[in-house]
């Protein structure tokens, strides 16, 4: 699998990247994950607009679906050839009735689901090209999921936005690569079920056993080298902070 970070600030863009939003591509098929505030232009340096496979939201939270307000223009009004056929969107309960609300002027109810084949997530499994997924909900004040992507005996985590939970290690058991939000800072912010701090993320990568972490979701507010060291301190693997345009090969 390669993965590629289109966005990776929390809660909205920084001056160096968009908001949540991530490639990941095997054997010719682009899945993105998450398309936050400012996504979609970046996408276009690692992606043609129509060369998406299918999408997965792991919720409807701005800053990672407002940009498929944007991707549903590029597709529905393409300029040639009519609308791009429609590819399968995963998000929670309610995604089509959210976007066209953020939309706000769409041509009718139902046009939406012309460019993009809404499909419901739950906890659970699913096949999506080469990628076997599993879904499961993490703790977030709204639903919210995270994912686990697996492909020719590699897998890579991603945590979603989430607070401490056991979806979360098991989802990251044994991850090959785990990128995990880690919005808050420690001994700064102490908000039950919301986010994770860096020393949670990395309490987090090491009771899952994985072999790499990846912080991201670091809102522009949170100092990173602060949050990088309290990794450090609770995860002996290889850590870093996920910057736009990495690419890693899994």
């Amino acid at each position: 699998m390669k993965l590629t970070v289109v966005g990776c600030s929390g809660s909205f863009p920084s001056a160096e990247s968009a908001c949540s939003s991530y490639l990941v591509e095997a054997d010719g098929f682009r899945l993105l994950i998450d398309m936050g505030n400012g996504a979609l232009g970046e996408l276009q340096r690692h992606c043609g607009l129509y060369d998406l496979d299918a999408v997965l939201l792991s919720h409807l939270h701005a800053d990672h679906c407002i940009d498929m307000c944007g991707y549903f223009v590029a597709r529905y009004y393409r300029h040639d050839g009519g609308p791009a056929a429609a590819i399968p969107v995963y998000g929670p309960e309610g995604t089509e009735r959210r976007l066209s609300i953020a939309y706000g002027d769409v041509p009718d109810e139902k046009c939406m689901s012309e460019v993009f084949d809404f499909r419901t997530l739950e906890p659970g499994n699913l096949r999506l090209g080469p990628f076997s997924i599993t879904t499961d909900q993490v703790s977030h004040p709204v639903e919210a999921y995270g994912f686990r992507i697996e492909h020719d005996g590699r897998t890579l985590a991603y945590s979603g936005d989430t607070g401490p939970c056991d979806a979360l290690l098991g989802l990251a058991a044994g991850a090959d690569l785990f990128l995990c939000e880690a919005s808050f800072t420690y001994g700064k912010e102490d908000i039950p079920e919301l986010h994770l701090n860096g020393r949670e993320a990395g309490d987090a990568a090491t009771a899952a056993g994985a072999s790499r972490l990846v912080l991201t979701h670091i809102p522009p507010w949170t100092n990173p080298a602060v949050n990088l060291r309290d990794a450090q301190a609770t995860y002996d693997g290889p850590v870093e902070l996920a910057v736009s345009g990495a690419v890693y090969e899994i």
